[in-house]
């Protein structure tokens, strides 16, 4: 009967145990690949701070590309609710480029209130809209809850819902790619 592997990882002659290390080894890592879902190859690579457009206006901001957080944030100015004449709820709010001092002043339909737990304080509500969000060639439209964010230091957060499917997060990274999606019109 053979020995298990206990015994030939403690036991036996030294030959034994270097091959049973050696065997345990292949199938731990062996398994760890066959676990892996998806690999680096098949998604683009981006540092943890990248250059963005935001909206059909092309809005150059600069973006935290978070994995630690499950949703998107951006900074907004003026935000302001309001009814339709069909009594849909929409909001206006402004978002600024503050390198080129650009602002555009957006209305977007409310897509829903997420309720933010800050680390100390009560839950905040915040309006969230969909805003199309260009980073390298990827364009995708994503919910973003509008927030003041002259606390720090990037106005936007693209949280995972943004970045799953397509982006692996490098942390060594910043500005790996200026964003290059066809504007709305040429599509």
């Amino acid at each position: 009967m053979g020995e298990s592997w206990v015994e030939l990882l403690e036991g036996g002659s030294l030959k034994k145990r270097a091959a049973a290390w050696a065997a345990l080894a292949t199938a731990i890592s062996l398994s760890a690949v066959s676990l892996s879902p998806v690999t680096a190859a098949e998604k683009d690579i981006f540092g943890w701070v990248e250059h963005v457009l935001v909206g059909e206006s092309r809005l150059d901001l600069e973006a935290k590309l978070d994995t630690g957080a499950d949703t998107s944030s951006v900074h907004a100015t003026r935000i302001r609710r309001f009814r339709s004449s069909s009594r849909q709820l929409w909001v206006e709010f402004s978002l600024t480029d503050e390198a080129s001092e650009r602002t555009i002043r957006f209305k977007k339909k409310l897509a829903r209130y997420a309720y933010i737990k800050e680390h100390e304080g009560p839950s905040q509500k915040r309006p969230v809209v969909e805003l199309t969000i260009c980073v390298g060639d990827h364009e995708k439209e994503i919910e973003v809850s509008l927030v003041d964010r002259s606390g720090f230091e990037y106005p936007v957060l693209l949280g995972r819902n943004a970045l799953e499917g397509h982006v692996v997060v490098d942390p060594e990274l910043q500005f790996t790619v200026e964003p290059n999606c066809p504007a709305a019109e040429k599509r």
